[in-house]
């Protein structure tokens, strides 16, 4: 399949004008945000924490948005070995009575060019990290950022890594994830993430025993997204691989000790298969075939607060501003977006050997790119951290008048705003999925400017 979304090309800029970047983590955010800028024609070296790159999790899925994104960074050829394609969206009652249901072609149709894909979570991480190289963009491993600081001038700024090690830039990005301590470095007081009440079991399955199984099968071979409501709970299913391997996500109430200082526990299979005895019987049978699973405590974080330092030489993005709950299948979009949209106010910095990033027209220019910047994204991803609070809500209705006025609204044609099938929701889903990041800038540029 020819890609649609034009890719864009990496700029050449003078040496003068050229941003030497220090961007903190590797994470979704950090190498969307490096390959953006690289592609806008800085030097981008990240720094990462962990002794190799190595994500965690299973599976994900790629909306519209974050496939023009993605097509746009020239990556559609790379991605496409790993991706599994499903038909269609189906959302089921918990005891597994059909409410409604969405065809994944027929809604990308809306956005054309663009498209809806599951991944496992590495090999779109892994092809980010190939991409950043191809760049020229240089990562260091085992270099954890506990500082960054200002230069009295405000030009630049340095990284300082737990071992000593500093690390000296024009900009430093910090995208070091929902639990990273830099944007309280940024804001000088404690900012910790919101617990929402909700955790995750994530597993992932090998499909050999499924096939097996005449009432699981067909989940197999026919790649559908399945979503089960029900009681303060859901239940997510997708094939990851090409059909290799089953991704299931169960969300239910938080029950990790409140002094834990983990996000992340092993959790128990039984305490797990407990929860969803009575569920559909394909759950339970799902989840015997499971041998161990950890549990994630789901908190969300919205920075209502300036995401650049006054100097222009230090910002922050992705989850560790704006991180919200996985319901609306949003996150990984909205890192990718911030990105996007920070790589093209990037690329509209002076480009002429007679100016230097050190003079004040260009220092000026540059805090222009980072307040555009934050006007594109605030706005949008406390618009998806929000509705992914009223999705929490949709879904864990009980049994009872709410529950069926949600199931109406879902069966409706058209469906109204707000209903819990969010992709189609016509007040949300044109906005959400069809997001173009150089309109937007553009719009916000001009209107900046004047």
């Amino acid at each position: 399949m020819a890609p649609q979304i034009p890719i864009k090309q990496q700029q050449t800029r003078t040496e003068s004008c050229k941003l030497k970047i220090i961007i903190v983590g590797a994470g979704l955010a950090g190498l969307g945000s490096a390959i953006s800028c690289a592609l806008a024609g800085h030097e981008v070296h990240v720094l990462e924490s962990t002794h190799e790159i190595r994500e965690v999790g299973a599976g994900i899925q790629v909306l519209p948005n974050s496939s023009r994104v993605l097509q746009y960074w020239g990556l559609q050829e790379a991605l496409e070995p790993h991706m599994t394609y499903p038909r269609v969206c189906n959302f089921l009652g918990w005891k597994g009575n059909a409410i409604s249901s969405m065809d994944f072609h027929e809604s990308e149709s809306n956005y054309p060019g663009t498209w809806y894909r599951d991944f496992h979570r590495a090999d779109l991480q892994q092809c980010l990290v190939r991409r950043a190289a191809e760049l020229g963009v240089v990562v260091t491993c085992n270099a954890r950022v506990v500082d960054v600081s200002v230069s009295e001038d405000g030009a630049t700024a340095t990284a300082t890594v737990a071992d000593g090690r500093q690390w000296t830039g024009d900009l430093v990005i910090g995208a070091d994830g929902i639990f990273g301590k830099l944007t309280e470095g940024l804001l000088g007081r404690v900012d910790p993430p919101v617990k929402t009440g909700d955790l995750a079991y994530r597993l992932l399955l090998s499909t050999e025993e499924m096939l097996k199984d005449p009432d699981l099968a067909e989940l197999v071979t026919d790649p559908q997204v399945n979503y089960w409501l029900g009681p303060d709970a859901h239940a997510v299913n997708y094939v990851l691989r090409g059909g290799e391997l089953f991704n299931m996500v169960l969300l239910v109430p938080d029950d990790i000790p409140e002094e834990s200082l983990a996000s992340t526990i092993e959790g128990n299979v039984e305490e797990m298969c407990a929860l969803f005895k009575d569920w559909d019987p394909r759950i339970p049978k799902l989840l015997k075939l499971c041998q161990s699973v950890q549990k994630w405590r789901l908190c969300i974080r919205f920075g209502d607060f300036d995401w650049t330092h006054p100097s222009g030489a230090f910002v922050m993005l992705g989850d560790a501003v704006h991180a919200t709950l996985p319901y609306l299948a949003s996150g990984a979009g909205m890192s990718f977006e911030d990105g996007a949209v920070l790589g093209e106010c990037l690329s509209r910095l002076p480009n002429s050997p007679n100016t230097s990033k050190t003079s004040a027209e260009f220092l000026q220019a540059k805090k222009h790119a980072l307040a555009v910047f934050q006007e594109c994204r605030k706005q949008r991803t406390k618009m998806v951290v929000e509705r992914g609070n009223i999705q929490q809500y949709l879904y864990h209705l009980h049994d009872g008048p709410e529950q069926q006025e949600r199931d109406r609204k879902m069966q409706m044609v058209p469906t109204p705003e707000g209903e819990a099938l969010a992709w189609r929701d016509p007040g949300l889903a044109p906005k959400l999925l069809g997001y173009d990041h150089i309109a937007d800038v553009d719009a916000h540029w001009a209107e900046s400017e004047a």
